[in-house]
């Protein structure tokens, strides 16, 4: 008996094959991966009109059968709302590209949200921070339903709403750039101890409503799912004392359980309810039952890990970055959990993907699973062609070891999307780091050039070779 799962990279999509050997299920993994952040032309400098046959190919060459991309807001409603009339232009970008993907063999994953919240609605009613942003999301996804839900199976409505709250709201390194005056990050205004929670918020309200309209007029006819990414590092006790066990828990509540413990229950964590109390919102009835169980598959993002040990909890001052009395470093005695990467958050532990996994399955109900980004990053260097990343090699063989032997475990993990098929311009970094697959000369028109990672995917794949991803 076999059964075949479709599963994906980002940007990839893979296979994994269960069969019967010697009376044992063993569990292969044929793998066609399809890797790719879709970065809007304008918006990363990558893509355009001009080059997506180009990628296309590439993804096909490469043994890729899906690809995840992201749809932006304000290409589709320019005036962030239905009323302010709808882009046919834009409609006709991404009809264009998942048409050119489904003529390959390719299936996308569409996302709704990456962080480009349309600026007409942050200066009408602020945003994130206002209830209005509910209405406001839910007609923009069925928008985005309604003309290309008929080819696309896999929506994810939100890409890590845990970055959106922290960096937009807690210490402004992303959009709108707000925190407390009290911080030294020259934001635009805010309020660290409660805009972090609120952002959150309303990004699951939205999620949920979304999820509902897709549900009750889409998903029968058009046969697909809909879900939400969440982002999580993994944490490690800084030593063995209960204090740092517990210290453990609580940091994965503040980052994880804080979307997960709603999308599972319809409340917040109880650490969460306990450490921040009347700044936490909380979920009307309707609003609880909205939210339980508004997805039918999670995306989980997973770079990297930390340790993590207790340390007093303010009294002043108070910001979501430090209400869980938790302090997270990449060190432990001066050894680092694991070699640095081109960016300085990114420190490589690929055990912490397996746990991530298995701590999702056994808390929140066994969901199915996508990796929807796992990558790695190295610096640039702009005096030579960079293609051989052995570093990137050894990345996404060592994590897809530890992804396997969760799934030999149980996981349902559906597909994997590794970050990212193109160097592209990363958020923090611009084009100072690249995490790609596949070389971008950004001095020579955007030539690319496959790098040796992508050559071992490709060799991965039609080899049907499993045995390298059990030698770790």
């Amino acid at each position: 008996m076999k059964i075949l799962w479709r599963i994906g990279l980002l940007f990839a999509g893979v296979v994994f094959r269960q069969v019967l050997y010697l009376g044992l299920a063993h569990l292969l993994t044929s793998m066609k991966v399809q890797q790719w952040k879709m970065a809007e032309d304008q918006a990363y400098g990558i893509p355009s009109l001009r080059n997506t046959p180009e990628d296309v190919a590439t993804m096909k060459s490469l043994g890729f059968d899906a690809y995840r991309f992201s749809i932006s807001w304000s290409r589709l409603l320019p005036r962030g709302h239905l009323i302010g009339g709808v882009n046919q232009k834009g409609i006709d970008y991404y009809n264009n590209l998942i048409n050119e993907l489904l003529a390959n063999g390719i299936q996308p994953f569409v996302t709704l949200y990456h962080w480009d919240l349309p600026q007409v609605l942050e200066d009408e009613y602020g945003g994130l921070l206002s209830s209005k942003l509910v209405d406001d999301f839910r007609d923009y996804a069925e928008l985005c339903f309604s003309k290309f839900g008929d080819r696309v199976k896999h929506w994810v409505t939100f890409n890590e709403p845990l970055t959106v709250a922290t960096d937009g709201y807690t210490n402004g390194k992303k959009a709108p750039g707000r925190c407390s005056n009290w911080l030294p990050f020259n934001c635009t205004g805010g309020d660290s101890s409660t805009e972090p929670y609120l952002a959150a918020h309303n990004q699951l309200l939205a999620h949920a409503a979304a999820v509902k309209v897709y549900r009750d007029k889409y998903q029968i006819s058009q046969m697909g799912q809909i879900g939400i990414t969440i982002n999580s590092e993994w944490l490690l006790p800084m030593t063995d004392s209960i204090s740092d066990l517990n210290a453990v828990a609580r940091a994965i509540s503040f980052e994880y359980d804080w979307f997960m413990e709603p999308l599972k229950s319809g409340s917040y964590p109880a650490d969460m309810v306990a450490y921040v109390g009347k700044r936490l919102p909380q979920f009307s009835e309707d609003e609880s039952l909205l939210v339980k169980g508004s997805f039918d598959f999670i995306g989980v993002n997973y770079y990297t890990s930390k340790y993590a040990t207790n340390v007093p909890c303010k009294t002043e001052n108070l910001s979501y970055s430090t209400d869980s009395c938790v302090m997270r470093t990449p060190d432990r005695n001066g050894i680092p959990i694991g070699p640095r990467s081109g960016s300085e958050w990114l420190y490589v532990y690929p055990r912490g993907i397996h746990d991530l996994l298995l701590y999702t399955k056994n808390k929140f109900n066994d969901p199915v699973i996508y990796i929807t980004e796992n990558g790695v990053s190295e610096l640039d260097d702009t005096d030579r062609i960079m293609l051989e990343d052995d570093l990137r090699v050894d990345y996404f063989n060592n994590h897809l070891a530890f992804i396997k032997k969760a799934i030999m475990k149980g996981v349902k993990v559906k597909g994997y999307f590794g970050w990212s098929l193109l160097d592209n311009f990363e958020w923090d970094d611009g084009f100072a780091v690249r995490f790609g697959m596949v070389y971008v000369n950004y001095k020579d028109g955007l030539e690319r050039s496959l790098k040796k990672s992508a050559m071992w995917f490709k060799e991965f794949l039609h080899s049907g070779n499993y045995s390298q991803l059990a030698a770790f």
